[in-house]
């Protein structure tokens, strides 16, 4: 059975651990690797070609032939009762809930024979969030917290954001340290009254105040730290020093304000869920976060899956089309890499209910920006969606080829408990077929 012990690291968790309840700041950090673990890490890193990701994940399993791979020609018991749009590029439709997305697909790469062998919704996340396989003896970072791993926090901001929180328990830091599980915004960014609280000074705690009790904490935490050495040592460090340049950056903490934006933008990406949740992904990854993760509906369709798709699709196809326009009309495109993706797709027919039951062998996948190919369709599911006709690509390869956008060889190792050297994505290659 696998390890659920992680969790995400809540405000609360953070004050804490941190020490920092009177101060009334919270924030996930950076860990500094041992000076064994960094000598073993020599590798010779990719070219940086994205500086941010915005990882759009859509729990409980998409299905492909209702979105980014439809079956216009097969019998209706297979392509279901939705229809198709014609996109930007030749002889390549979208399902035709996914008419804004379809006019900007000259500006995408869609994977359609994306695949793997694991149809529990457990499994499948575990494989699609981690580039791992699942294992009984060992809980596998995360692409985020890889990424904070990697290169730690930017612009005062936390190197891994979720929106709203965590994306399933396996969007966490695994093996690692706490320190690199996501800062969890916490509440829905489409609420009237919606703010990320304690990124201020509480009621009653003046600058001055906050002060004094910064030099306080720091001569406990002299004390403390003299006469003790360990990784849980230098995360609290981490996590004292990451939120004191949080609260102290007025630009960091603006990052997380919804109401800066002006209404016309507000409505553009649509005032609901997908919409004000990617808005902020957006915001956050133009201020400096590194990884910015949010969840949007459930996709488990086994019953009624085209009045399923019609409540939840328009939203995400608003939302979505808006972000990569307003990415590449804010110059962010290029070295912005957005994500969508699932733990898996649906059967290839419909069933009893309506509805379509889970399927691995293949499903899909979309990339915009960050140094990826536009105006590309990557694979075939063949003419009902049963299994990859050409170019299968596995979560190990989208993994390596996400770290390899960021600059992170996927062959460099990490330091697991019991100083055991664990490849950061293993078995996978960078797809060229992917990339710019």
């Amino acid at each position: 059975m696998l390890s659920l012990d992680w969790r995400p690291l809540d405000r609360r968790d953070f004050l804490a651990r941190a020490g920092l309840a009177g101060l009334g700041v919270q924030l996930g950090g950076l860990l500094v690797p041992s000076p064994s673990q960094a000598a073993a890490n020599r590798y010779s890193a990719p070219p940086v070609r994205a500086k941010s990701v915005i990882h759009i994940y859509l729990t409980g399993g998409l299905s492909a032939q209702e979105s980014w791979d439809p079956k216009p020609e097969a019998p209706i018991e297979y392509r279901g009762e939705l229809g198709s749009v014609a996109t930007k590029l030749p002889g390549v439709r979208f399902g035709e809930l996914l008419d804004h997305t379809a006019k900007i697909a000259d500006r995408l790469t869609v994977v359609r024979s994306m695949t793997h062998g694991e149809a529990a919704h457990e499994r499948g996340q575990h494989n699609m969030l981690t580039g791992y396989r699942p294992s009984p003896a060992l809980l596998y970072p995360s692409l985020g917290s890889v990424v904070s791993h990697e290169y730690g926090p930017r612009k005062n901001l936390p190197p891994y954001i979720a929106i709203p929180g965590e994306v399933t328990a396996f969007g966490g830091a695994g093996y690692l340290n706490s320190a690199f599980a996501p800062f969890s915004v916490g509440g829905d960014p489409a609420q009237a009254n919606f703010e990320v609280r304690d990124l201020n000074l509480p009621e009653g705690v003046s600058d001055e105040r906050y002060h004094r009790r910064l030099k306080a904490l720091e001569a406990v935490n002299r004390a403390f730290t003299a006469r003790a050495d360990s990784d849980a040592v230098a995360a609290m460090d981490a996590f004292y020093e990451r939120a004191k340049d949080l609260i102290g950056s007025p630009a960091a903490r603006e990052a997380f304000n919804l109401k800066k934006e002006p209404d016309a933008v507000r409505n553009r990406y649509g005032r609901n869920q997908a919409g004000q949740r990617m808005l902020l992904a957006r915001r956050l990854a133009e201020a400096g976060a590194r990884y910015v993760a949010l969840t949007y509906g459930g996709w488990d369709h086994h019953q009624q899956i085209t009045s399923n798709m019609r409540r939840l699709t328009p939203a995400f196809d608003q939302a979505f089309s808006t972000l990569v326009l307003d990415l590449e009309e804010r110059g962010l495109l290029d070295e912005t890499l957005v994500m969508v993706s699932s733990e898996f797709g649906r059967t290839p027919k419909v069933n009893a209910d309506a509805g379509r039951d889970h399927w691995s062998k293949v499903f899909s996948v979309a990339l915009a920006g960050g140094g990826v190919r536009r105006g590309e369709v990557v694979g075939s599911s063949g003419p009902t969606a049963t299994e990859p006709e050409d170019t299968p690509v596995s979560p190990e390869d989208l993994a390596t080829t996400v770290f390899h956008l960021l600059g992170i060889p996927a062959a460099k190792e990490l330091i697991a408990p019991g100083d055991r050297p664990i490849e950061i994505v293993k078995g996978g290659r960078v797809r060229d077929e992917l990339l710019a």
